[in-house]
């Protein structure tokens, strides 16, 4: 599976074409999905483009672009950076359980943020499956001693390491399969700036599900600036086709 992060934390004006709007994000997932890419991960923004966890902008993004790509996927971060209080991030998560066609598919928890756990209940409690974001060592222990909680549909590992030296960040993305192989949940591994493109490759050769969009990196695998999210999938889909056993 190919899963395409389209905007993520990146503020407003970084790259011409970063999607903010809804009606941005779900162009992007129009061309997103007619590229192969079957799930999506999508950080909701008020109209100042600033990142929310609030039940009304998280519908609204997730409606616009569910009825623009019906049957793909859809997720949204719960990343602790956007509401701080562990306890309000809990209650704002569980309120998605009245937001119909709005309500996401999964929401990504990372397990090194305080509150983890109630989050990920929380989003059991809204019908909402949950993507374990694990982005380090010490979290994939964490994860290990702990269990996967209910509702937990696979593993974002996001390997931090980022070059230039290509293979200590496949070493890293190895140590980090290593200490998840005894979850037992499927893992999607990916990258980002510099290490997007190497760790890529490695998913792709063990056959793993990966990611790439805007959220990850602003550049091409020839390290040109890339214009868009569909240059990004592009080349994503070539890297991963070159991989494929044959």
């Amino acid at each position: 599976m190919l899963q395409a992060c389209l905007n993520g934390a990146r503020p407003v004006g970084c790259h011409p074409a970063l999607p903010v709007t809804p009606e941005q994000v779900a162009a992007d997932a129009v061309v997103a999905a007619g590229l192969g890419v079957v799930s999506l991960h999508l950080h909701a923004r008020d109209v100042l483009g600033l990142e929310v966890l609030a039940g009304p902008e998280v519908a609204t993004t997730v409606a616009t672009v569910r009825a623009a790509v019906p049957g793909v996927e859809i997720g949204v971060t719960t990343g602790a950076w956007i509401v701080t209080d562990p306890e309000r991030r809990a209650e704002l998560v569980a309120g998605w359980a009245g937001l119909a066609s709005g309500r996401p598919d999964v929401a990504s928890v990372n397990v090194h943020e305080d509150g983890w756990l109630d989050v990920c209940a929380a989003a059991r409690q809204a019908g909402v499956g949950v993507e374990l974001g694990v982005f380090h060592r010490d979290a994939a222990r964490r994860l290990a001693d702990t269990g996967p909680p209910e509702g937990a549909v696979r593993v974002l590992a996001e390997v931090q390491t980022t070059g230039p030296d290509a293979s200590a960040v496949v070493a890293e993305a190895e140590a980090l399969l290593r200490l998840l192989e005894p979850i037992g949940l499927p893992v999607l591994l990916h990258g980002e700036e510099g290490g997007t493109w190497p760790v890529l490759i490695h998913a792709a050769r063990l056959e793993l599900d990966t990611r790439v969009g805007l959220e990850d990196t602003l550049r091409l695998p020839n390290g040109n600036a890339a214009p868009d999210n569909a240059a990004l999938i592009t080349a994503a889909q070539r890297l991963r086709r070159a991989q494929a056993p044959s």
